[in-house]
């Protein structure tokens, strides 16, 4: 590729943050904000018909998003550079939103399948910065400067689009409560003035932390070492209790002494064998222990995507003081149910 920036580029990152940065009193504002994406984070290089989707890791995605490929010869300008996140947004519950299970099942073996899948649930990219245009290298210019090329350079496609953005920390922590609803992430700044820095953490990240009381309802075993892998959560609704996820990343002692406590309250000695419990099952064991719903945990989480967690949560603690009947969808945060198109810069 004859670009100014040429393939592999790390992406910047960001660093936590627990509240959305203020802008200074007086002067000119320092902070661009924007929502964070909840995809696959991906640098996009298009020089004429050659396309790369460069993933964090430098591989090309391009197998997995061939329509993807297509959409960027269409709509984006004939050599450029440009960090987004492809995602797949589809109407769900009447609004259009992010589906994070539709675009992780993108990442298939099969050449067959993800071509379905390119045609059921075709994948969008969101632009949020400009690398390069043309010839020029723009990861030295201010960022205020590559958005406003990056707003001129993309929009007006059906699959190509650029984020929203505002200068306001009000409009940015309205943000960061209602756009979950849309299935949202999250909140970036970024400072207007910076450069692009590869592999640095020169932006901030401010993310959903929640937590919730849920019923232990069974356990996978680990898969290499004594105890268990994950608990398996659950939630009563109208007097059912469904699956919600799960909860993991427990340290060797804690996965030895909590089977000891899970034990004490297992349905017999049968082992489950199926794909319930987690939406990435393909090519793996699923055996899990079932548990009487008797145990009540509180768990740490991000967010929800349907009526199921995101990501894994995190155990906090034990809860005797706590029926498991009482722990019901109501306890929850619910989100603002803003669609997909009130996220893209013009809304459109």
């Amino acid at each position: 590729m004859d670009l100014p920036v040429r393939p592999p580029v790390q992406p910047m990152l960001a660093k936590a943050a627990a509240a959305v940065p203020e802008q200074p009193p007086e002067g000119e504002p320092v902070w661009s904000y924007e929502p964070k994406w909840d995809g696959f984070r991906a640098i996009v290089f298009r020089d004429g018909d050659k396309v790369v989707l460069g993933s964090r890791s430098g591989k090309d995605l391009g197998r997995y998003f061939p329509e993807m490929l297509d959409a960027v010869r269409a709509e984006l300008p004939e050599r450029c550079v440009l960090d987004g996140e492809l995602v797949v947004a589809r109407e769900i519950g009447g609004r259009t939103r992010l589906d994070w299970e539709a675009l992780s099942e993108r990442i298939h073996p099969a050449a067959s399948r993800v071509a379905l899948l390119a045609e059921q649930t075709p994948s969008q990219l969101i632009g949020f910065d400009l690398l390069a245009l043309g010839d020029d290298d723009l990861t030295s210019v201010p960022f205020a400067q590559r958005r406003s090329a990056l707003l001129d350079a993309v929009g007006g496609g059906p699959s190509c689009h650029v984020t929203t953005a505002t200068t306001d920390p009000a409009v940015a922590t309205e943000w960061f409560h209602a756009f979950e609803g849309a299935g949202l992430d999250g909140v970036v700044a970024k400072k207007l003035a910076g450069h692009y820095v590869p592999n640095k953490r020169e932006m901030i990240k401010v993310k959903h932390s929640r937590t919730a009381d849920a019923v232990v309802i069974g356990y996978r075993p680990h898969k290499s070492q004594p105890g268990i892998g994950s608990m398996l959560l659950g939630l009563y609704q109208d007097g059912d209790l469904r699956m919600i996820g799960g909860a993991s990343a427990f340290t060797a002692a804690k996965r030895i002494e909590y089977q000891e406590i899970l034990d004490r309250h297992r349905v017999g000695e049968d082992v489950v064998h199926d794909g319930e419990a987690t939406r990435w099952a393909a090519g793996r064991d699923r055996q899990w222990v079932p548990l009487r719903p008797e145990l009540v945990v509180e768990v740490a989480y991000d967010q929800m995507e349907g009526d199921r967690l995101r990501h894994a949560a995190r155990f906090l603690r034990w809860r005797p003081d706590r029926d498991a009947d009482s722990c019901t969808y109501e306890q929850l945060e619910v989100p603002v149910r803003y669609d997909f198109a009130d996220v893209l810069a013009g809304g459109k």
